[in-house]
């Protein structure tokens, strides 16, 4: 295993760092040593030792700023307050020699050297360290009128808004348990309640006709017994979370990027045959982050919570519930990821039941149609936020079904490739191939078909990893070492698992290769040796080219159309230009992106559209009734974002591709047998 790293802090944080080193020796001053600090900054006045430790807390509290800002430089609050002390240091310095002449000309220089520098190269770095991942870290709502345009939005991010909740990225890291992973119902509620009351300034909630939602997929709740009745009597006068606290059976829920549940998968998939046999049975092979896996270890390890648990929902059902004031069903597609649904009938199977816990079927209780109603908002929701008694709540769902809904796939031609914190690929097939990489999933917005999707753990924040490493910490940088390296990245290949990665399933660790010869033969002729580290801008291109590589290769695996006659891109890095490019090189067609990044929240409000159509009619009609002739009108319609040439030159650049998707899979077979965290 290669793992050669640099250190990991962009420049600017180690300016910074300088910086805030150098200012503890004006705080030493200030407070031991009036007459140095009178020498160095303010020879033309007299200072009294009062002056000195006003002038050295001050300077104590910049400090700090610089030191966390250094290890923190994407935090925009904490950049922003740290620019601007630069910004009040100069002022004052400046006010200091030219109004009050308390200062040499000499000192001014040293100081300002400092402090404008700072400024010049926070100003110019000042978008390059934020992420371009749309994390799932935050609730969202938008809201579409009757034409599909959106006309409000907002959101509440988990953080930093409700920082007393102690998540990072939205969940908590277990300190004892890395593997273990968890996020709080509780502040999914809370979060619910702030963001209706952020947008009600903007809507008239009396107009709103029907609600749906997307949810993290995976993650389970569980109820305690009673907590129907605690859901069916909420107080409007009082806020939400607070009355749902003595509900929950457990105050954590395990998310799906838990992965401390490989004993309990591996139970599972012999229960029901293997892992391509439950893979064929439920759409999914037993994946750590799988409701199935995860109940069956709250069953094993805390019995106690598992037994005094009257319900189980999902992330998406859960929701649901909280708006109807009661229990709402998991929706099919959602369900399609606990391993416990038969992919063909679409009813929860006996057997895999009885393989994860005893009295589940009573605890999980009945699936539903993602376009079905589950209910109307409850009296809590009407008389808090004026919302009419009949406002319907249709079926909430997992963020990638919503995702699919959102970017209007219903060619089976047509796949999707979604840029966040996880990646996903998905598609759309009325003949599923359930194999061990890919989940199949019931279309949400189409029961005759199915959703194929691949999901891969370590997306854009592994990809922030590497540029943090190898870009400076920039993106601006990042981009450049993409440009500069040449398309095959000069046969290097990389391998970047900075989380205990699923597909494939390997644990974390970096693997670099290159090639005695370049990806123009054939499979013989390229022999692959181990690096320990590559150049930076091979790296980067390491990255990116390796994560489309390993898309292509499982999507065909999964049946998927390699190449597909269009891609969608959404999430964060979507945005990127040059990313999209070698997208469009390695699959073979043009890539296209839509108006608006947050393709699963469109999607959950398309979806609620459909449902509300649907009910209304009395029977299911085909979404792209809502639209059907008029989509580029809409806040659905795409773009050309990256068109695929059809000249000699990029026909014979995607045959390479095809050659090095292969070796690609060849060598990360070696690697799962090597080191992977599966039998």
């Amino acid at each position: 295993m290669a793992d050669g790293r640099k250190g990991g802090m962009p420049m600017l944080g180690w300016w910074l760092m300088l910086v805030g080193s150098l200012r503890l020796a004006s705080v030493w001053f200030g407070f031991f040593n009036i007459w140095a600090l009178r020498v160095a900054v303010f020879s033309q006045a007299e200072m009294t030792e009062v002056h000195g430790r006003t002038f050295g807390v001050w300077t104590l509290l910049t400090c700090t700023l610089c030191f966390l800002c250094a290890f923190n430089l994407e935090n925009r609050p904490l950049y922003m307050a740290t620019f601007l002390s630069f910004i009040y240091a100069l002022g004052h310095f400046l006010t200091e020699y030219l109004i009050y002449q308390t200062m040499a000309v000499a000192n001014l220089s040293t100081v300002g050297f400092f402090a404008g520098t700072s400024i010049v190269w926070m100003l110019l770095q000042w978008n390059s360290h934020g992420s371009q991942a749309v994390k799932q870290a935050s609730l969202k709502a938008t809201v579409l009128d009757a034409g599909l345009t959106v006309v409000a939005y907002d959101s509440v991010h988990f953080d930093s808004d409700l920082p007393h909740y102690g998540t990072r990225g939205g969940v908590r890291r277990d300190p004892t348990d890395p593997a273990r992973v968890v996020s709080s119902p509780l502040m999914w509620a809370e979060a619910l309640e702030l963001l209706l009351h952020r947008l009600r300034p903007r809507l008239d909630y009396a107009r709103v006709a029907a609600v749906s939602g997307s949810a993290q997929q995976h993650g389970s709740v569980y109820w305690k017994e009673g907590a129907a009745a605690a859901l069916a009597s909420l107080d409007p006068a009082k806020n939400l979370a607070p009355q749902l606290a003595g509900a929950l059976a457990t105050p954590e829920s395990p998310m799906w990027m838990d992965s401390s549940t490989t004993a309990q998968c591996r139970e599972v998939e012999a229960a029901l045959g293997g892992a391509l046999e439950l893979a064929r049975l439920t759409g999914c092979r037993a994946h750590e982050r799988c409701t199935g896996p995860q109940i069956r270890k709250m069953y094993q390890t805390r019995r106690r919570v598992y037994d005094s648990t009257e319900r189980i929902s999902l992330v998406s059902s859960f929701m649901a519930s909280l708006l109807i004031g009661g229990y709402a069903c998991i929706d099919e597609t959602d369900g399609a990821g606990m391993n416990l649904m038969d992919i063909a009938t679409r009813d929860l199977r006996r057997d895999a039941l009885e393989a994860t816990a005893p009295n589940l079927q009573d605890k999980i209780g009945k699936l539903a149609p993602a376009h079905a109603a589950a209910g109307t908002l409850s009296p809590y929701f009407v008389q808090r936020f004026q919302f009419t008694a009949n406002c319907l709540v249709v079926q909430w769902s997992g963020d990638n079904p919503n995702s699919l809904a959102g970017l209007t796939l219903s060619d089976p031609g047509d796949l999707a490739i979604s840029l966040g914190t996880s990646d996903t690929v998905f598609g759309i097939t009325d003949l599923p191939e359930p194999s061990l990489d890919g989940n199949i999933l019931p279309n949400p917005v189409d029961p005759n078909t199915y959703m194929v999707m691949l999901c891969y753990k370590n997306g854009s924040l592994t990809r922030e990893d590497v540029r943090n490493h190898y870009a400076e910490g920039s993106w601006d940088v990042f981009n450049k070492h993409l440009e500069k390296t040449p398309p095959l990245n000069e046969g290097k290949l990389g391998y970047y698992y900075k989380e205990p990665e699923i597909l494939p399933p390997l644990p974390v660790g970096f693997h670099r290769y290159g090639f005695d010869n370049s990806p123009s033969g054939s499979l013989d002729e390229m022999v692959e040796h181990n690096i320990d580290q590559f150049d930076p801008p091979s790296e980067v291109r390491a990255i990116i080219e390796g994560q489309f590589l390993s898309m292509r290769g499982h999507a065909e695996s999964c049946g998927l159309p390699v190449p597909p006659k269009r891609i969608i891109a959404t999430g964060g890095a979507s945005s990127n230009q040059i990313i999209l490019k070698i997208m469009a090189s390695i699959f073979g067609c043009p890539v296209y992106t839509v108006q608006r990044p947050d393709s699963a929240s469109l999607g959950a409000a398309l979806r609620a559209a459909h449902g509300w159509f649907c009910n209304h009619q009395g029977r299911f009609l085909p979404v792209t009734c809502l639209h059907s002739g008029r989509l580029d009108k809409t806040s659905l319609s795409v773009k050309l974002a990256a068109p695929f040439g059809d000249s000699e030159e990029d026909i014979d650049l995607l045959k390479k591709y095809t050659l090095l998707v292969k070796k690609r899979l060849e060598i990360e077979q070696k690697l799962v047998e090597r080191y992977g965290r599966r039998s």
